[in-house]
């Protein structure tokens, strides 16, 4: 029996004949960039997330991109986040011409330490970054207020959480700015890249729409008669320049495009029971970790009674990870690290003068988490089987 790390076809078979519709309604309409889709899919993301803008972008990196653009990050600036995340959380800040302020982890959650992201505040610091990473929300009321005294943004790196709740509030709707992706492999995953932003305040959104096209404003929705990268369809034939050639900024092309967003909408429906789904293999897996005498050797995901985890992944920790890693792969079972070099630790980061050792918990992170399957469709025997291999492994 395989234990795939992921198998996205256990979700798409149920669905396949309304996600085909979907795709056929936006190949019928010829309408594939903006449009009702992309209009109807922000629309339910923002009463998702319970916020008042949702808005569609490229990918989760971009997401980043274009929050941090919005805000006006940018070269002289430092933005503190997490060393311990997927690269986009630092890249993005790097591309803008900002620096970096790494700072250690909760060895618990993995997520930032919050009183460590205080304490790399400066007058240069321009926002905050704290990722919910795996699936599990920050420890985001303390790095709210540390925020707020120091007048900086808190951006909500929530590319792998859409779902998860702390204190009852949802992931990405506690920030000034929220960052999404929807990634295949993500709980809510796209057919391909996707992504995108959540805000309360009307200026930014407005911002942050501009910006992913160009810095201009997308034209009125109207029926296509033929296609341009300026916005969604030909505006019809008018005198004077069109609003989609003014550039109020210099943006990108960061437009999630409809056949995504019909992909998505038919999903999005469906979010709450996977992550249900997920929450009961990782409570499945608590009880057979147990059962097997495993708990003293392996350290498994914890959620804190405030936080509704959605495990996006499900990383446990263990000493000599790479021969358990090595012996679950033999046995067909799929593994991964998230994430094995920390930022500070990356070549492209030397710049920012980090050494081994400067944040310990993170590099013990990298060097014993190990992603296990957790995805809704996984079957109690495929987690039994898991579970009996790394007892056999680490007897």
């Amino acid at each position: 029996m395989l234990v795939p790390l992921l198998d996205l076809q256990g979700q798409y078979a149920p669905l396949r004949a309304d996600l085909l519709a979907a795709i056929t309604r936006v190949c019928d309409s010829q309408r594939f960039i903006g449009g009702p889709e992309v209009d109807g899919l922000e629309r339910e993301l923002a009463d998702y997330v319970g916020v008042r803008h949702a808005i569609g972008v490229s990918s989760g990196t971009d997401a980043l991109l274009v929050a941090m653009m919005a805000l006006g990050i940018g070269p002289g600036d430092e933005v503190v986040t997490s060393t311990f995340s997927f690269f986009a959380t630092a890249g993005c800040i790097v591309r803008l011409g900002a620096t970096p302020k790494l700072v250690d982890i909760d060895p618990v959650t993995f997520n930032m330490d919050p009183a460590a992201a205080a304490a790399a505040f400066t007058p240069k610091t321009r926002a905050v970054i704290p990722v919910h990473l795996y699936g599990l929300c920050a420890d985001m009321d303390p790095i709210l207020e540390d925020a707020r005294r120091a007048g900086i943004a808190v951006i909500e790196d929530a590319a792998q959480a859409i779902g998860a709740t702390y204190q009852r509030r949802q992931a990405g709707s506690m920030g000034t700015i929220g960052c999404f992706s929807f990634f295949p492999s993500k709980n809510l995953g796209a057919f391909g890249d996707g992504g995108f932003v959540t805000t309360n305040d009307d200026a930014l959104a407005h911002e942050m729409r501009l910006l992913r096209n160009h810095g201009a404003e997308l034209p009125a929705s109207a029926p296509a008669e033929s296609g341009g990268e300026g916005g969604e369809a030909a505006p019809k034939p008018q005198s004077g320049v069109g609003g989609k050639y003014l550039h109020k900024r210099v943006g990108g092309n960061f437009r999630l495009d409809a056949l995504q967003a019909a992909v998505l909408r038919v999903k999005l429906p469906h979010l709450a029971e996977w992550s249900a789904m997920r929450r009961r293999n990782a409570e499945r897996y608590q009880r057979l970790f147990m059962a097997a005498g495993l708990t003293d050797t392996v350290l498994l995901p914890t959620c804190p009674a405030d936080r509704e985890h959605i495990f996006n992944q499900y990383a446990i920790r263990v000493a000599r990870r790479d021969s358990l890693r090595a012996r679950l792969g033999a046995a067909g079972i799929g593994t991964e690290i998230y994430y094995p070099v920390p930022f500070h630790l990356q070549e492209c980061f030397a710049p920012l003068g980090h050494h081994a050792g400067d944040f310990p918990r993170a590099e013990a992170a990298a060097a014993e988490t190990l992603a296990l399957p957790i995805y809704s469709e996984l079957t109690e025997e495929q987690q039994r089987l898991v579970v009996d291999v790394i007892r056999s492994a680490m007897s």
